[in-house]
């Protein structure tokens, strides 16, 4: 069943996925994707050159990091657009200013006068009337005790040797950067009502809930 059509969902939405570590941003880009027909992008790590130095010093490198992020993402977004849509994107561009640079900004792993300077940047790149905005972020959300969970389960060699009070401190700098984020409409899906691992009929309850979301928003875009 073609659930994009059943749906109305627009062929060129672009859709981008949200959430801290572990809360699963990679298997729901993955299972919309293939729901709806549409493309993926997923963030390129292993080409970035700053990572390595970044994790052997973080203060030299934070800013060149944050940097690099901001330009390959909006690479990134321009691209979907130029395609004509039709993308599920993993991870978005507001993350990097509005809780990864912010954390070193604020445990002095970046100076004042560079945090400036990136946010100034990203000010001037992104948060414009030009910039090409997602039609829609959905945002997966859970207690910290169930994205820990789901860390432990995956058990990837980094993450079990992170400290909890780092997953804890994440969980919350992500709800407070949530519950103020305004840059395009926003879903809110919690992970423990739907297991599109076990159960992949479980993403119709979430592409309905997308052609609402989409639905509504364009009637208030009509309105101004």
């Amino acid at each position: 069943m073609d659930l994009r059509k059943k749906y109305n969902i627009p062929s060129d939405a672009v859709l981008t996925i949200a959430g801290t570590v572990g809360v699963g941003k990679s298997t729901m880009t993955n299972a919309l994707a293939e729901a709806l027909g549409f493309r993926t992008s997923f963030e390129k790590v292993e080409t970035n050159p700053y990572l390595d130095q970044f994790y052997a010093d973080f203060e030299r490198w934070s800013f060149h990091l944050q940097i690099y992020f901001l330009a390959e993402r909006f690479k990134e977004q321009k691209k979907i657009f130029e395609y004509g849509g039709g993308f599920v994107q993993d991870r978005s561009i507001y993350e990097d200013t509005g809780i990864f640079a912010k954390m070193h900004f604020e445990k002095g792993t970046m100076s004042p006068v560079d945090y400036e300077t990136y946010t100034s940047l990203f000010q001037a790149m992104v948060m414009t009337p030009y910039f090409p905005h997602p039609d829609l972020l959905i945002y997966l959300e859970g207690s910290f005790d169930d994205i820990l969970d789901r860390i432990r389960e995956r058990g990837r060699p980094m993450e079990q040797q992170t400290p909890i009070e780092y997953w804890r401190e994440m969980h919350e700098r992500y709800e407070n950067w949530i519950n103020s984020f305004n840059a395009c409409p926003v879903l809110r899906l919690n992970i423990n009502e739907y297991d599109i691992i076990q159960d992949k009929s479980s993403i119709e309850p979430i592409v309905e809930k997308v052609s609402r979301f989409l639905e509504h928003s364009e009637k208030l875009k009509r309105r101004r």
